[in-house]
């Protein structure tokens, strides 16, 4: 957030925290809030006129003279209260949505920076919930209740001074049900609170619901399971009316309860005044600008007290927002190292043993060691581990057990962000932007590229003529995640995405698993003939992505079992024999079949 420091904003006391929030529109909110004293002013001033016409000009017909300019002077003073009523909304709202775009924007800005481990444990659809909901919850405590608030206390300041000089009696007999009302706001305050962080919960629970059907709205509709989503979704949603009603019930519980004592408290204070208009205490003038001075002071108490109530909602709200800005960013420049030029690819494991947050081991004793310019294979079974050591390289994770060297320099010394502009990275499950095919391969860019570049790097990824047959070509529009591309499609084009920046450490996650063998070949002839010095790890699962490795670690359970050459292991008994002949057999009996149904359309075409 502009100018605001992170520790100002997570400050546990939450009152201090938004006070710090508003530090570059504190003046401007001053300005709305003086705005509204002089507008209680302006109107005071017209209640002050009716009672000098009404106790001075009507009794002597000599004042009516003046009366032109007492009615100058009521326009006058009208015209300033809208004025000012006018500037104190335009200034409110000016600092609140300023305030709270900064916020969305730090917001936005701290989730981009928190780790891997921060994302792995929350939910995408709570995120959303926080990030917009509770956002706008914290502007309108900006837009309606601070500055509601400090309209009601200057309209009660302002008309209460002015009824101590019209008759003290009245003033203090007008104000007699203040505390009352501030009691049972308190009260609603607290229990409020409490109730609106709960309907939030439950709101986020929605949220992320929604969001996970609308992203596998696909897988929903293949396993005709539209009814029980919906059964689902009903439940979540009940609990949340369930919980809506209830906080509804309590501002339906507070209103009329404000009312009947604010009702009261007006009866009395008229049957007082007016009694004492009667017995001659008071003029007739003095009663009129009582009457109007009083209701100026008791029913913006009664929203005093709503606005105290809902103040809470807002409150919950930004804490809800200061869990997420408590949270440490990835300090992508931390290490004392500094580097100079490109990753030479010199690359030691040494005694690794990792876990995530929960504890659980993932990786046991991890030794190994690559040579500038090698390529690597792992290769190993559904959560053996591949993918999370790989995860380790651009320190997506901290190795707290052993040691990681790059180039000779532990790895822990690199900084994040050097590594991660250096290792270019084809996830497990590519991800696409929905924009056109072209701004999603230069996405990791930085300056311009030119068209030929960009041809170059989907020629590589075997994509290039794929692209050119769609009737837009590059420019064709990529659905939400890729949707419109096939599986295949959409890995190749995040493989394009990647071979565009040219890294020097290139990591394929199981990056040609929905690709043919033939073009897989294709592929991996132009990642040769790219760059011959490139180091690159190769994730897969089938032995022909595998085999042309200089090295190919085997692993099982988070531990290298086997290691090797393709011809070394496929001669040794372990996991990759038994990989090979039994890919080897599906393979044969697949050429089998297609050679039995060729053999068929023949005898037919004879027949």
């Amino acid at each position: 957030m502009k100018n605001v420091d992170l520790k100002e904003i997570t400050s546990e006391n939450k009152v201090r925290g938004l006070w710090r929030m508003m530090r570059n529109y504190r003046g401007i909110y001053a300005v709305a809030i003086i705005s509204i004293g002089l507008a209680a002013v302006s109107r005071a001033g017209i209640y002050y006129g009716l009672a000098y016409f009404v106790d001075d000009m009507l009794p002597d017909a000599s004042q009516l003279r003046l009366l032109p300019w007492l009615v100058a002077g009521l326009i006058l003073l009208a015209t300033l209260q809208g004025a000012f009523t006018f500037l104190s909304g335009r200034l409110a709202a000016r600092t609140s949505e300023g305030i709270t775009r900064n916020l969305r924007n730090y917001l936005y800005d701290h989730l981009q920076r928190l780790n891997f481990s921060y994302h792995d444990v929350n939910q995408t659809g709570e995120l959303l919930q926080r990030a917009t909901s509770d956002v706008d919850t914290v502007r309108r405590l900006f837009a309606e209740q601070l500055i509601g608030s400090g309209r009601i206390l200057l309209l009660f300041l302002v008309n209460f001074v002015a009824l101590l000089t019209i008759n003290v009696r009245l003033a203090w007999i007008t104000i007699a049900v203040i505390p009352v009302v501030i009691i049972i706001s308190y009260y609603f305050f607290i229990k409020v609170g409490e109730v609106f962080e709960s309907f939030q919960d439950q709101e986020a629970v929605i949220s992320n619901r929604l969001q996970e059907n609308l992203t596998g709205v696909r897988v929903v509709k293949a396993f005709a399971r539209q009814q029980y989503e919906i059964d689902q979704f009903d439940v979540e949603n009940w609990e949340k009316y369930r919980r809506g009603r209830r906080l509804t019930m309590m501002h339906s519980t507070y209103w009329p309860l404000t009312d009947v004592i604010c009702g009261l408290q007006t009866v009395v204070s008229l049957y007082v005044g007016a009694q004492m208009a009667i017995n001659g205490v008071i003029t007739l003038g003095t009663f009129i600008a009582f009457s109007g001075l009083m209701v100026q002071i008791i029913w913006p108490i009664r929203n005093l007290g709503r606005l105290i109530a809902d103040s809470s909602t807002g409150l919950v709200a930004f804490g809800r927002l200061q869990i997420i800005i408590r949270e440490l960013r990835e300090p992508l420049e931390q290490g004392n190292h500094e580097p100079q030029g490109d990753i030479q690819g010199n690359i030691v494991f040494n005694n690794v043993n990792f876990a995530y947050d929960n504890g659980i081991p993932i990786l046991h004793d991890i030794n190994f060691t690559v040579k500038p310019g090698q390529t690597i294979a792992l290769l190993g079974g559904t959560g053996s581990g591949k993918t999370t050591m790989m995860h380790l390289l651009p320190r997506f994770y901290e190795v707290k057990d052993g040691s990681i060297t790059l180039d000779g320099v532990d790895l822990n010394q690199v900084p994040r962000s050097y590594l991660r502009d250096q290792v270019g990275i084809v996830m497990q499950e590519p991800f696409l932007f929905s924009a056109s095919i072209r701004d999603n391969i230069v996405y990791g860019m930085k300056e311009e590229v030119s068209d030929e570049r960009v041809f170059e790097a989907a020629r590589a990824a075997a994509v290039h003529d794929v692209i050119l047959e769609f009737p837009n070509g590059y420019d064709t529009m990529v659905g939400e995640r890729g949707v419109t591309l096939s599986g295949g499609q959409k890995q190749r084009v995040a493989l394009a995405r990647t071979l565009l920046r040219n890294p020097a450490l290139l990591i394929l996650d199981s990056a040609t698993s929905a690709v043919d063998t033939e073009t897989e070949s294709h592929i991996r002839e132009a990642l040769n003939q790219m760059n011959a010095a490139r180091t690159t790890f190769i994730i897969a699962h089938r032995i022909t992505s595998v085999m042309h490795a200089d090295l190919i670690l085997v692993m099982d359970n988070g531990r290298i079992v086997q290691r090797g050459t393709h011809q070394n292991l496929i001669n040794q008994l372990g996991i990759y024999q038994r990989t090979y002949q039994l890919q080897a057999q599906i393979e044969q009996e697949l050429e089998d079949e297609l050679a039995e149904v060729d053999k068929r359309e023949v005898l037919v075409a004879g027949d």
